[in-house]
C-alpha cells in the first residue's frame, strides 16, 4: 500500500512538473528594447565596422536576425503608435510627430500590446521615451494627476520621458505624476512663446554645449537648448548625461522585482536620439563623435538588460526583441559633428535615405528576436515583417484573443518571428515624413510626389519625385535604378494596391 502511494505521488509530481513547464512556455517574459533613430547599418551584426556592439550582437547570435523588418514609419510617434496598437498610424488623424504637450494619441478604449499581456495576467511596464501624448485633449496637467497616462493604456507601471530628449518638458513622469516635482515651483510648458526667466538658446548661445538650429533654440537645460519653452519644475529636471543609465537602471530594477511573475517590459531607451549627450565615460571612445559614443552607450546598457536576465536565470524563457523606431539621421537640429566624424561609417548600410525618408533606410531597421526556449541561435530571416505585426503574433504565442476591430493592420506571423517559416507579409506600406511607398515581394513603388528631393536642413533624401518610382529590391537594394518606365504594368499594379490598402475601412 505504501509503495503504491509513493508511485502515485511520483506520478502526480511529474504531471505537475510538466504542467508547470508547459505553463512557463506559454507565458514567456517579453522585453522589447526599442531604440531611437538607430539605422540598419549602425550596429556590427548588420555590417558596421567602425563601431562595435557586442551586447546587441549577442541577441543576434543567440536568436534570429531579420534583414527585411520595418517600422511602419520613418518618424518616431507614428511608429510607436503602430507598435502598440497594430494599426497603420496614417489611418488615424493626429499621429504625426507629437509636440511635448500633446494630449494622448492612444485612447483608453483602444486595445494595446500592453493590454494584451495584462489580460494574460502579466505585469506590464513602459520605461523610456513615450512620445505618444499625455492627458486629455488639451494635454497634461503637469502639476496634477496626468490622465490618461500609459497606466491607463495597459501598463501597470510607467517611468517615461513625456516626448523626446530635445523637447520640453525635461522631466520624467512616473505613473500619473511628474517625478520629483516641487509644488512650490509649478511646471509650465509653452510651444508658442517664451515663458519664465530661464535662458533660451536664441538669446544666450554662449551657454550652449552645442549649437542648435532655430527650432531647437528654446529653453536651455543642462547646457542644451530644446524645442519649446518651460518655466518652473527645476527640481524635476533630468540630467542628460545620466539619462540612459537612469532608464536602464529602472528597467533592471523592474525585471528584478518581477522575476517570479510573467512580465512584459517595453524598454524604449532614448539612445541615439538628439541631443546626443552620452555619459562622460564614453566620450571619445567610438572615434565617431557623440553619435558614435551614444551607440556604445546603447550597447552597454543593452548588455545590462541581458546580464540581469542571466543572473536571475530568466534568459531561457524570456523573449528579447531589439529594434528601432525609424532609420538614422545625422544632422537633426544640433551641431554635434555627426557628419564630420562618420569615419566611413554607413548608418543606413546599403540602403538609401534615413529618418523622414520614403527610401528604405527610413523604415528598414535592425530587428532581432531571442528566445532560447523557442528560437534556434544564429538564425537569419529575409521575410518581410512590420512592427505592427508584433501584437497579433504575441497574441497567438500567449493564447490571448484580439478584440474585434483591434489591431486592424497586424498580421499573425509567429512562426516567422520564431524562425519556423519564411512566409512573411506579401505587402507593406512605408510612411515617410510626407507620403508613402509600398513593398510587394521584391518590388517597391513610390508614387509621384511634389516637394524637394532633399530636406536641406537634414541633408536627407525625402524620396519625393514628380515621376513614379519603381525599384527591384532584390537586384537594387540601394534603390538607385528607377525602372518604372520599363515595367508599367508593375507600376499600375502596385499603385492600385496602395490605393486599395489605404481605402480599406478598418
Amino acid at each position: 500500500m505504501h509503495k503504491t502511494s509513493n508511485i502515485t505521488i511520483a506520478l502526480v509530481s511529474l504531471f505537475l512538473c510538466k504542467a508547470t513547464i508547459a505553463q512557463k512556455q506559454n507565458t514567456p517574459n517579453v522585453v522589447i528594447i526599442y531604440t531611437d533613430d538607430l539605422g540598419y547599418g549602425d550596429i556590427s551584426c548588420y555590417g558596421a565596422t567602425k563601431v562595435k556592439t557586442p551586447n546587441i550582437d549577442r541577441i543576434a547570435k543567440e536568436g534570429i536576425q531579420f534583414t527585411n523588418a520595418h517600422a511602419t514609419s520613418a518618424t518616431c510617434t507614428p511608429s510607436r503608435y503602430a507598435l502598440l496598437t497594430g494599426e497603420y498610424p496614417w489611418r488615424k488623424t493626429g499621429t504625426g510627430i507629437a509636440a511635448g504637450d500633446a494630449g494622448s494619441i492612444i485612447q483608453e478604449s483602444q486595445f494595446t500590446l500592453a493590454k494584451l499581456f495584462q489580460n494574460a495576467q502579466y505585469q506590464t511596464a513602459v520605461i523610456g521615451k513615450w512620445h505618444l501624448g499625455l492627458g486629455g485633449t488639451n494635454g497634461p496637467d503637469w502639476n496634477g494627476n496626468i490622465k490618461p497616462s500609459p497606466n491607463d493604456l495597459g501598463f501597470n507601471y510607467s517611468f517615461i520621458i513625456p516626448a523626446t530628449p530635445d523637447r520640453v518638458p525635461c522631466v520624467y513622469v512616473e505613473n500619473h505624476q511628474v517625478k520629483n516635482l516641487d509644488p512650490k515651483d509649478p511646471l509650465e510648458v509653452n510651444y508658442k512663446t517664451p515663458i519664465g526667466t530661464d535662458p533660451i538658446g536664441t538669446e544666450h548661445p554662449e551657454l550652449l554645449l552645442m549649437k542648435a538650429d532655430k527650432q531647437h533654440s528654446g529653453t536651455i537645460v543642462n547646457g542644451v537648448s530644446r524645442i519649446g519653452f518651460m518655466k518652473g519644475g527645476h527640481k524635476a529636471y533630468w540630467n542628460d548625461e545620466n539619462m540612459s543609465d537612469e532608464l536602464t537602471n529602472r528597467a533592471v530594477q523592474y525585471i528584478t522585482t518581477n522575476k517570479s511573475k510573467p512580465f512584459f517590459l517595453y524598454f524604449a531607451i532614448q539612445n541615439i536620439h538628439v541631443p546626443r549627450v552620452p555619459n562622460p565615460r564614453f566620450k571619445g571612445k567610438s572615434g565617431m563623435g557623440e553619435r558614435g559614443d551614444a551607440i556604445l552607450e546603447l550597447d552597454e546598457n543593452t548588455g545590462k538588460i541581458l546580464r540581469v536576465l542571466d543572473s536571475l536565470k530568466l534568459t531561457k524563457n524570456t523573449i528579447v526583441i531589439f529594434s528601432s523606431d525609424n532609420g538614422p539621421v545625422l544632422n537633426d537640429g544640433y551641431e554635434d559633428n555627426a557628419v564630420e566624424m562618420l569615419n566611413g561609417h554607413k548608418p543606413g548600410g546599403i540602403y538609401r535615405g534615413g529618418k523622414y525618408s520614403k527610401f528604405d533606410a527610413g523604415t528598414r531597421v535592425p530587428t532581432l528576436f531571442r528566445w532560447p526556449s523557442g528560437i534556434k541561435p544564429n538564425s537569419v530571416s529575409d521575410a518581410l515583417i512590420g512592427q505592427n505585426d508584433f501584437i497579433t503574433s504575441m497574441a497567438k504565442l500567449i493564447k490571448q484573443p484580439i478584440p474585434t476591430n483591434a489591431a486592424p493592420d497586424s498580421q499573425e506571423l509567429l512562426d516567422v518571428l520564431l524562425g519556423k517559416s519564411q512566409n512573411g507579409r506579401t505587402s507593406f506600406v512605408e510612411q515617410g515624413i510626407v507620403g508613402f511607398a509600398i513593398i510587394k515581394g521584391d518590388w517597391k513603388y513610390i508614387p509621384p510626389a511634389a516637394g524637394g528631393a532633399v530636406m536641406k536642413d537634414k541633408n536627407m533624401e525625402t524620396g519625393n519625385n514628380p515621376l513614379p518610382q519603381l525599384y527591384n529590391l532584390k537586384n537594387d537594394g540601394g534603390e538607385l535604378k528607377n525602372v518604372a518606365t520599363q515595367y508599367p504594368d508593375k507600376v499600375k499594379e502596385l499603385s492600385q494596391l496602395l490605393i486599395d490598402i489605404q481605402a480599406t475601412k478598418k
